[in-house]
């Protein structure tokens, strides 16, 4: 959940913008984004929003918070064609002035002098950012990592960075997710050798998961299939988005066409590999549907294979596993990164953090990107090299110039939760109502009254995930609900906002210590 602001002579200037997932802390919640009312309340003073990079962290909210920056929005062509499509999807591609900038470009937003740095990542066209003002340069670094052999996209722009070093660097705010990590992250160079030797040898049908937006494990995967004599079919929406941005943009000229989920039926088993979504476990990926047997298109069963192509996100751990022992429960032969090279991360380990550090030699460490025990590894490991880092937390106002580098200030900051197609605030009053009915449920009453607030006929009273429909005790609940109704003063059963009240009062009485806990209750009175 992406979403940075900085500001100089009263400018602000965006830098990605980005979602999240629920995950095990918020059982309720799918897709949440950050809630942008700080900045939106002064967007006329917006100069942009520059993209990094392409990852659902860094861009995926975009298309939803749009509207209330109505800002111009800077990418590369490879993030600029992914956002294409998701501003398409929201009826926004027409409305948003978007800018492409070429990798390790420069440009001018508003104030700012830009200047892209060309950044391995796990996506195309992954790029840090140098903020030149008058208080000095910053560097944020987006996401990224020095892999020797990236396959798609250039290497880290390692001459720019020391450049950048030379000329002097105020700050840098810098990736933190692998900063408890020793050594370095891996090369994709790696994994698309190893990913060749394991798919070669195997038998049945094949399926590789893999995170969508990561072109080189594609391109990997496809070329590792054409070896072994395997036709490739992708399976999930999100995978095709990507195949098209990258092939619009130049990228998989050596891989043939993929081929769709009905042409899978066409292949046998042997000749045949799936590169399908659902890495994380997603209940409503493609993967997730295979393990439950419940894809209309798509199955997997004894003597067949699936890869994990991938890390386990911390948080995702339940989610996977199901989707893990679902599948190994229909037969089905499972490698992850624990049996084989079949992932590496595209995040800094700690000798990358050090070799960037020598590069640009900051004056101070922003520590960003990941949890606190991440952003706290990384600030020792800058104090290691003689380097001042501060440490941020959600909403923190750091004050970089004049003077010694603090924060000075709080802004309001908060999530906001994409519930179908609207977006509601995390701690608001309807998902706390969620969040209530998920694990105490929900009754509804029903109840007619006359002008003296008689009951006309029975209360119906309803409890999906508490009661079934014919339950005897429900049926209790309604009648003691009732009795209590009519236990009720004439002055209460008068007045239809005290007898609503009351009713609730009654109905939360009577399903508490049968239940012994407290649903969410609701009254609909209709007075005849």
């Amino acid at each position: 959940m992406n979403l940075n602001l900085y500001r100089s002579n009263g400018q602000y200037l965006a830098i990605d913008c980005g979602i999240g997932f629920g995950g095990a802390a918020h059982p309720e919640v799918e897709v949440m984004m950050p809630d942008p009312a700080y900045i939106a309340e002064r967007r006329e003073r917006l100069a942009g929003l520059v993209i990094t990079h392409a990852h659902e962290d860094h861009i995926g909210a975009v298309a939803w918070l749009w509207r209330q920056l109505r800002c111009p929005v800077y990418a590369t062509p490879f993030a600029a064609s992914v956002l294409r499509r998701k501003l398409g999807e929201v009826g926004l591609v027409n409305e948003v002035k978007l800018h492409i900038v070429e990798p390790g470009g420069a440009f001018r937003v508003g104030q700012f002098d830009l200047q892209f740095i060309r950044m391995a990542h796990s996506v195309p066209e992954s790029q840090a950012l140098a903020i030149r003002t008058k208080a000095g340069i910053v560097l944020h670094t987006g996401d990224w990592k020095l892999d020797p052999e990236p396959l798609v996209g250039a290497r880290t722009d390692e001459v720019a960075l020391k450049a950048l070093g030379d000329e002097g660097v105020l700050a840098m705010v810098c990736d933190s997710t692998n900063a408890m990590v020793d050594g370095e992250s891996g090369s994709e160079g790696d994994v698309r050798r190893s990913l060749a030797d394991l798919i070669r040898g195997l038998r049945g049908r094949v399926a590789v998961t893999c995170f969508a937006s990561n072109v080189a494990r594609f391109e990997s995967i496809a070329l590792a299939a054409r070896a072994a004599g395997r036709s490739v079919v992708l399976v999930g929406r999100s995978l095709r988005n990507i195949d098209a941005s990258a092939r619009e943009c130049g990228y998989l000229k050596g891989v043939p066409p993929f081929l769709s989920e009905d042409d899978a039926q066409d292949i046998d088993d042997d000749h045949l590999l799936m590169i399908v979504t659902g890495s994380q476990g997603e209940q409503r990926s493609a993967l997730a549907r295979i393990a439950m047997d419940q894809h209309p298109r798509i199955a997997l069963g004894e003597g067949d294979t699936v890869i994990f192509s991938s890390r386990m996100i911390p948080g995702n751990e339940r989610a996977i596993g199901t989707v893990q022992d679902n599948l190994v429960r229909r037969g089905v032969r499972l490698i992850t990164d624990e049996d084989h090279l079949t992932h590496v991360s595209g995040h800094p380990a700690r000798d990358e953090l050090k070799r960037l550090y020598a590069l640009v030699r900051p004056k101070y460490a922003v520590p960003v990107h990941g949890e606190w025990r991440h952003l706290s590894a990384h600030a020792a490991l800058a104090q290691e090299l003689q380097i001042k880092s501060i440490m941020l937390e959600d909403g923190d106002v750091l004050s970089l110039s004049p003077g010694i580098p603090e924060v000075i200030d709080s802004a309001p900051v908060g999530k906001l939760v994409l519930d179908g197609t609207r977006l509601v605030p995390l701690q608001g009053g309807v998902m706390a109502a969620r969040r209530r009915i998920l694990f105490n449920g929900v009754a509804v009453a029903s109840l007619a009254v006359d002008e003296q607030g008689r009951l006309k006929g029975k209360p119906r009273v309803t409890a999906p995930g508490l009661y079934e429909a014919d339950d005897q005790e429900l049926t209790r609940v309604a009648n003691e609900f009732a009795q209590s109704v009519e236990d009720l003063s004439v002055i209460i059963r008068r007045d239809d906002e005290m007898l609503t009240e009351a009713a609730k009062t009654a109905l939360r009485r009577a399903l508490g210590k049968r239940l012994v806990k407290r649903p969410m209750v609701d009254v609909h009175l209709l007075r005849v």
